[in-house]
């Protein structure tokens, strides 16, 4: 081997690189919020609710995912938010309860949920912590639960650089 030649030691390293933005469910988010609906933003009367709901245009929220949320300080009562789901489920993608925090939080953990791990049993994995896309210290948490059972180390950052988390201790 000659002794000036550049070997690059992260591409014929046993590292395994996880990029959280693989699994980031692209899709339009919005917030639908009750207090759109509630008398002066504030009181939710049936009558006006059913009716407001029955007027509404649901169509708009076709393939998105939606976050249902009140965003003031009013009141609901449990059946309402039972009565947007019957609406807003045929329709669009993904409803959930709660802010589009929360939506996406959930939307990661389902993904994460889904990865078949075996691929990294006895692995060194390093978890990409730079990107574009919103990626939450909540996806970054699901994704070390995920994998700490089954790894041999879990890194973060990247593979020329990484931050050691967690190293499978040696068996006696």
């Amino acid at each position: 081997m000659d002794n000036d030649e550049i070997v690059n030691r992260v591409t014929s390293s046993s590292l395994i690189s996880i990029n959280l933005e693989d699994y980031y469910t692209k899709g339009e988010r919005i917030l639908f919020d009750l207090k759109d609906h509630l008398f002066q933003g504030l009181i939710l009367k049936e009558k006006n609710f059913r009716e407001s709901v029955k007027n509404h245009d649901w169509n708009q929220y076709e393939g998105k995912y939606l976050a249902i949320h009140c965003t003031t300080d009013a009141v609901i009562p449990t059946w309402a938010y039972m009565l947007l789901a019957s609406k807003l489920t045929p329709i669009a993608e993904e409803v959930f309860f709660g802010d589009l925090k929360s939506l996406d939080c959930h939307l990661i953990k389902t993904a994460i949920d889904n990865i078949n791990t075996d691929q990294f049993k006895n692995a060194k994995v390093v978890v990409k912590g730079c990107g574009s896309l919103p990626i939450t210290e909540f996806a970054y948490v699901e994704i070390t639960k995920k994998l700490l059972l089954v790894v041999s180390s879990l890194m973060f950052g990247e593979p020329c650089s990484t931050v050691p988390i967690y190293k499978k201790p040696r068996e006696a």
